[in-house]
């Protein structure tokens, strides 16, 4: 088989996502899933909860009574039932919310977890009960049996749901917040970014955010009125010192897209623009949790904290929920995180400066991929990759037509919102220029990926989950959403298709 039919079929036949972190990501994903599309009503509570409550700047006691009810049936609810449409769609969110409802009163605590396990599992069990007669209802008897099928099973897990499954939560719970308090008394509370800043640079930051420091965060909120836990993993700083030391002392292309990147990253709170930085030279990861752990700790020496969720993790979103008294310790702790991890990359990138210019490596994000194909002789990864096995040689794949013209292109991302968005962004302008119509080019997340996508992008840490979402899509991985030679090439092969005359009938 020739060089090009062999990329043909890596990029026709989807490797099966069978590895550790993929599968972890994915439950990651599905938990930050589950709280990512109700942010907006973490932030209203935080909102009534920052200004009308007695400590407030404008307190008020009729506005302030909405504060209970809402951490304690609004947003676990919400939770429940958009766990549940993921598993089950509608019909799954029904059921789940029902059964959060058994946990919600069951316990004395808003029932954050809770919610996330009942609202899954309600809907799944929903889609098993849903199996066992399908197909076999009479016509005319649908309705009824959908509504009391769903209504008698939400009744079974509301009940299991107060006596079983709230007493261990609520334990769980209790547990969680006294491992909290024991890290924060001891002074141990920084060694949480041990494990939060690898987790992000293998894009588990929404899961570790969302899944984990939010229901968690929330539950200290409502007794302090604020929670440390809302600043872990969302501080740009560690990000950010990263990114000014490849501003100053990278090379290449990295260094030139750095300042753009610092900009997105510490204003706009997009953080996975700065793990392929982190990626290009893993060593980095030290210099991200040495200043993850500084952040932590001027934090816990402040005693700051949020009201509420900051998300994106932009700098304007972490002070718009801050008390103001919290609001200098809170800016020390992101400018002394910035300084230590510029400060242990400013020394990496210094030490190996040398050795990357004798190896040419002048630090771009595209070297590696561009050297590649040139020593293969390729003109282009991404165009060969769209030729048909056994239909074309190995010459010019740019002059050779493709069995598969790409009208929808997605960007495809852990949340479907930041980063996936710019690459998007970036294309679409790539595609403009170029004066090419009829094409779209829309962002999503992976989980949401349904197989209609002519060609799907994602980073190359992710394309795992990507082909076992839409196995028959064709995927480009890049490493950098903002700046990847690959989108040149997909605007060539879709302009050199619709100048086609034959291709751009099929």
């Amino acid at each position: 088989m020739t060089s090009a039919t062999q990329t043909s079929a890596t990029a026709s036949t989807p490797k099966k996502p069978n590895s550790a972190r993929v599968h972890v990501q994915r439950f990651g994903t599905f938990l930050s899933n589950m709280v990512m599309p109700n942010i907006a009503a973490f932030i209203a509570w935080g909102i009534v909860t920052a200004l009308f409550i007695d400590k407030g700047p404008l307190p008020n006691k009729d506005i302030a009574s909405l504060v209970g009810p809402m951490i304690t049936y609004l947003l676990p609810l919400l939770l429940a039932n958009t766990g549940g449409r993921l598993v089950y769609g509608v019909r799954g969110g029904v059921v789940g919310t029902i059964a959060a409802m058994g946990v919600i009163v069951g316990t004395d605590i808003p029932m954050f977890i809770g919610a996330m396990i009942m609202g899954p599992l309600g809907g799944y069990l929903m889609k098993l009960v849903d199996r066992i007669w399908e197909g076999k209802i009479k016509a005319g008897f649908e309705m009824l049996v959908n509504n009391f099928s769903a209504g008698i099973l939400g009744f079974l897990l509301a009940v299991g749901g107060f006596f079983g499954i709230a007493p261990l939560v609520q334990g769980l719970s209790k547990a969680l917040e006294a491992g909290v308090d024991w890290l924060v008394s001891v002074h141990l509370l920084p060694l949480v970014s041990i494990l939060v800043e690898p987790g992000k640079v293998l894009f588990l930051n929404n899961a570790i955010n969302h899944g984990v420091f939010t229901p968690i965060g929330t539950l200290e909120s409502q007794q302090a009125g604020k929670s440390i836990l809302f600043l872990i993993e969302t501080n740009p700083g560690p990000g950010a010192g990263i990114l000014l030391a490849w501003a100053i002392f990278g090379l290449g292309a990295a260094r030139a897209a750095a300042p753009g990147a610092f900009i997105i990253q510490f204003f706009g709170g997009i953080h996975e623009i700065y793990f392929p930085y982190v990626l290009m030279k893993p060593i980095l990861i030290i210099g991200a949790i040495l200043g993850g752990m500084t952040g932590v700790a001027v934090n816990v020496a402040f005693q700051t904290g949020l009201r509420a969720p900051a998300a994106p993790g932009s700098v304007f979103a972490i002070f718009a929920q801050a008390p103001v008294s919290n609001m200098l310790g809170i800016a020390l702790a992101i400018i002394s995180a910035a300084a230590v991890s510029f400060a242990f990359t400013a020394i990496v990138l210094r030490s190996s400066r040398k050795r990357d210019l004798l190896a040419g490596n002048a630090g771009d994000l595209s070297a590696a991929v561009a050297q590649t194909e040139a020593n293969k002789g390729k003109s282009s990864s991404v165009l060969e990759g769209l030729v048909q096995e056994g239909e074309h040689d190995t010459g010019d794949a740019q002059g050779d037509a493709t069995d598969r013209l790409v009208r929808n292109i997605v960007f495809a991302c852990d949340a479907g919102m930041g980063s996936s968005a710019m690459g998007a962004s970036v294309l679409r302008n790539k595609m403009k220029k170029a004066g090419i119509e009829g094409v779209t080019v829309t962002n999503q997340a992976i989980s949401n990926l349904d197989g209609t996508a002519d060609l799907v992008i994602t980073q190359q840490q992710l394309t795992d989950r990507a082909k076992g979402q839409s196995p028959n899509s064709v995927h480009v991985s890049v490493d950098n959403f903002m700046n990847s030679p690959k989108y040149d090439e997909v605007v060539d092969l879709v302009a050199s298709q619709q100048k086609t005359p034959e291709d751009a009938t099929k």
